[in-house]
C-alpha cells in the first residue's frame, strides 16, 4: 500500500536519498525544509524559527510516516563553546523536531498506525571529545523519542531513532575534504569505511515499513561497529 510520508530535511543527504527510494516504491512524499524546492508537496521550514507551520489545504489528512533528518556538527574543544553553541544545536534537532511531530501528530494519529524516525549520532552513545553540544543535543534526542514511543503507543504511533556514525553527506564535508582524511575516517571503523546515505536511508525505510510493524522505543546504531567492537 502506498503511503503519505513527510521528510524534514530532504534536501540533501541522508534525506534526499530516503526521497528516492520511498518514491520509487510507490509512496507519495511531502517535504519541509530550507532550501527551495519546485515542488507542490515542499514547505519552508527553518528549524531554529518558532513560527507556526501552516499544512497547505491539499495535503494528506494522514500521514503514515515522519522522519526528522536535520542535524548539526559544531567539533570545537568543550572550553570554547559558548551557551548560544548549545541552544542552537538544542534548536536544530530537539525543538525542531518537537515543532514538527506537534503540527503533525492528528494527522499521524489518523493514518491508523504511523511511524516516526529521528537521527541522532553514534556519539550521544560513546565517549568522542569535541562532541559535547551535539552529544548533548542528540542524547537529549533519544530520551525525547523513547518517551513519546511510551506516550504515543496507544494510538499506534511507532517512534524510534537511528545513530550514524560519520556518514558521506554535505553536512560532513568539511571533515572528508581529502582523501587522507576519508582515508583516516575509514580505518577507525572496523567494517573500514565510513557510511553512506544508502546505509542510513535503508534503516530509515525499515523503520516506516510493516516489517518493523513490532518495533518501538529503539535506537539503531549503524557505525560499521565502531561502538562495539574493536
Amino acid at each position: 500500500m502506498a503511503k503519505n510520508i513527510l521528510i524534514v530535511g530532504a534536501s540533501s543527504g541522508i534525506g534526499a536519498e530516503l526521497k528516492i527510494q520511498l518514491e520509487r516504491e510507490g509512496n507519495q512524499v511531502f517535504s519541509l525544509g530550507r532550501k527551495a524546492v519546485s515542488s507542490k508537496g515542499h514547505l519552508f521550514f527553518d528549524a531554529t524559527s518558532e513560527d507556526a507551520i501552516t499544512i497547505p489545504e491539499d495535503w494528506p489528512d494522514a500521514f503514515h510516516g515522519l522522519v526528522y533528518a536535520p542535524g548539526s556538527i559544531l567539533l570545537k574543544p568543550f572550553n570554547r563553546l559558548v551557551a548560544s553553541d548549545f541552544r542552537n544545536d538544542f534548536q536544530i534537532n530537539v525543538l525542531g523536531f518537537v515543532h514538527v511531530l506537534q503540527a503533525f501528530l492528528p494527522r499521524l494519529k489518523k493514518a491508523n498506525g504511523s511511524s516516526v524516525v529521528v537521527f541522532s549520532t553514534v556519539a550521544a552513545k560513546i565517549g568522542l571529545g569535541f562532541h559535547a553540544s551535539i552529544s548533548a543535543a542528540k542524547g537529549a534526542l533519544e530520551g525525547l523519542a523513547l518517551s513519546l514511543a511510551s506516550e504515543l503507543s496507544p494510538s499506534k504511533i511507532r517512534v524510534n531513532a537511528i545513530a550514524p556514525s560519520l556518514t558521506e553527506t554535505p553536512l560532513a564535508a568539511n571533515l572528508l575534504n581529502t582523501p587522507e582524511k576519508v582515508e583516516a575516517s575509514s580505518k577507525r571503523h572496523p567494517i573500514q569505511r565510513i557510511g553512506t546515505v544508502n546505509d542510513m536511508a535503508a534503516a530509515a525505510r525499515f523503520f516506516l515499513s510493516e516489517d518493523s510493524s513490532w518495533i518501538t522505543g529503539q535506537c539503531l546504531t549503524i557505525d560499521g561497529g565502531l561502538s562495539k567492537i574493536k
